[in-house]
């Protein structure tokens, strides 16, 4: 999409978000619990909008019933938009995130290799809450230089992506920014039309992508987009969670 990267606009709201607590050690994280959501239109509970100011047509997301289990659907054609979590989440006490999701199709033209195919039939965008004193002086011009070419982005992230066909595990830059890393978990039209379950190590996700610990979880969203593209795309997003590795 055109600016993925402006989750950074809410990242000051992120900020104040205390500290979720850890005593229980076989509890989780939840995130997205959707399917016990006792709501039947809209947007699900404890997610906000997330819309760009250059882009006018967005995404439009729902909760809606798959057989007895409440999840949210996604449909985009020519939008961009996404629906955002607030949370703060210690990758080293909760580094599994865990979830489920489906596509009806894929983007045919996406490619996340470049800007003018930077569209994703489903992603999962996970933002970090960084102490810009802790950053070389490197990374920190070429963040402000991105943000003089490109506006508000993230210091880091990293997207999940069902992509069309780039081989899965695929770790590439985004065509935006190197602070923002693109992961690919589903390629293709294999497991189009079924529900995916997917399992990713976030803290060994981070250090591999990034060279670096991770600092502190700060927001999720889900995003499906097609404005680059054009293109037509439906995405169901079900429970959404971050638990220990056991």
């Amino acid at each position: 999409m055109l600016l993925p990267l402006t989750l950074a606009a809410i990242f000051a709201l992120l900020a104040m978000v205390p500290l979720q607590g850890h005593a229980d050690p076989e509890s989780v994280i939840e995130v997205g619990q959707f399917s016990l959501s006792s709501k039947k239109t809209g947007i699900p509970s404890g997610w906000k909008p997330l819309a760009f100011s250059k882009i006018p047509r967005h995404t439009q997301y729902e909760v809606t019933q798959e057989g007895t289990t409440t999840v949210v659907r996604a449909t985009s054609e020519a939008a961009a938009s996404g629906l955002v979590h607030e949370v703060n989440v210690d990758l080293k006490q909760y580094p599994i995130l865990k979830w489920r999701w489906k596509v009806l199709n894929i983007i045919a033209k996406g490619d996340v290799y470049t800007r003018q195919g930077d569209d994703y039939a489903a992603r999962i965008y996970i933002t970090f809450k960084h102490d810009p004193d802790t950053i070389d002086l490197l990374t920190k011009t070429k963040y402000r230089l991105a943000r003089l070419l490109f506006g508000d982005i993230p210091s880091a992230a990293i997207n999940y992506i069902w992509d069309n066909k780039a081989p899965l595990g695929t770790i590439v830059d985004n065509a935006y920014t190197d602070r923002v890393k693109m992961i690919v978990v589903e390629s293709g039209r294999n497991r189009v039309g079924q529900w995916t379950w997917e399992r990713r190590n976030v803290y060994e996700d981070y250090k591999r992508a990034f060279g670096e610990e991770p600092p502190p979880v700060n927001g999720v969203a889900i995003m499906t987009d097609t404005d680059n593209t054009g293109e037509k795309v439906t995405a169901y997003y079900g429970d959404i969670v971050f638990k220990h590795v056991r």
